[in-house]
Formats: structure tokens, sequence, C-alpha cells
């Protein structure tokens, strides 16, 4: 395993965090809340990203403009499945959400949900450290030397990526407490 190769693993569960963390709301609109949501289409369920528009005309509102309108009541009831803590509107045309300011409990618990994420992307992190280490120590072609050199690089790259990691938590968190 190469050091490129773990700096691939460890970018890709960066990159799992910050579509994770774009999933919590701070309280202005933003399409990809909406991500995750399946609408039952014609019996299939279908993602609601690929069944409609999704504009952001006001900071505090999403529209949604289905491609065919026959959906429009699958997709308020998606919506409703989803528990977003947002009632969608079905206007006949589109389906309107007005996301409501955050209050300071619900700010504090989506912190609390990013910190989780935070935790749960180290302990990926950790893991990546964990088979590359196990690949080095196996590979009986390394000398000592080689392998207390590879596994130092291994660490330095772990301390980096649980910096960025902090870094993107305290963006995140920074973010759902602004008022």
């Amino acid at each position: 395993m190469t050091n490129d190769e773990i700096e691939l693993q460890m970018m890709h569960c960066l990159e799992t965090m910050e579509n994770r963390l774009t999933s919590i709301r701070a309280g202005r609109a933003n399409p990809a809340m909406l991500n995750g949501i399946n609408v039952e289409y014609y019996g299939t369920p279908t993602p609601l990203q690929s069944l409609a528009n999704i504009t952001v005309p006001e900071a505090r509102t999403l529209i949604i403009k289905p491609f065919d309108k026959s959906c429009l009541k699958d997709i308020v009831r998606a919506i409703n499945e989803a528990d977003l803590g947002i009632n969608p509107t079905d206007n006949g045309e589109s389906v309107i959400m007005s996301i409501p300011a955050l209050t300071e409990d619900r700010r504090k618990e989506y912190v609390k949900q990013a910190k989780e994420i935070a935790e749960e992307t180290k302990i990926a992190l950790r893991r990546v450290r964990q088979d590359a280490n196990d690949t080095i120590k196996n590979d009986e072609e390394i000398t000592e030397d080689e392998e207390k050199r590879m596994m130092d690089e291994v660490q330095k790259l772990i301390n980096e990526y649980n910096i960025k990691v902090d870094d993107k938590f305290k963006e995140k968190e920074e973010e759902l407490m602004q008022v």
C-alpha cells in the first residue's frame, strides 16, 4: 500500500464527512438538505433531485418544481417522511419550503450531530492507518528501519487529516451557531 493510496482513502473519509455535514441545516435554505430523500415515483424510489429543479429564491426558502406535476403529492409525502422539521407547501405548481430560524437548543443539537460525524470520520481515519500499518508489518521484504519510517509517514498523514477534520467541524459549528 503506497502513501498515495493511503492518502486517497483518507481524502475519501474527509469527503464523506463533508457530504454528511451538508445535510445538517444551518437555518438557511440549502438544496443539499434534500439529499438522500427518495420519492416513490411510479413504484420506484427515485432521488428527489432527478425529479425536480430545486431553487433557493431567498435565504430561508426552497422551491421544488417537479418536471412532472403529477408527482407533487409524492414529493410532499417524501419530505414529510424525511422528518426535516419543515412543512412543505404544495401550491399546485411546485413545493415551497420555508425554513424556520433555528432555536438555540436546536443549534446545539445540530452541533452535537456534527461532532458525532467528525468523531466517526476520525475513527475511519484510524482504521485506514491500522490497515496501512498492518500491511507494512506483514511485508517481509521491508527492513525494520524502513518499516519505522513508513509507519511514521502514515502517522504524519493521520495527524494532518485529523487537523482537517477538526477544521471542518469548527467551520460547521460556527455556521450553526451563527444567528
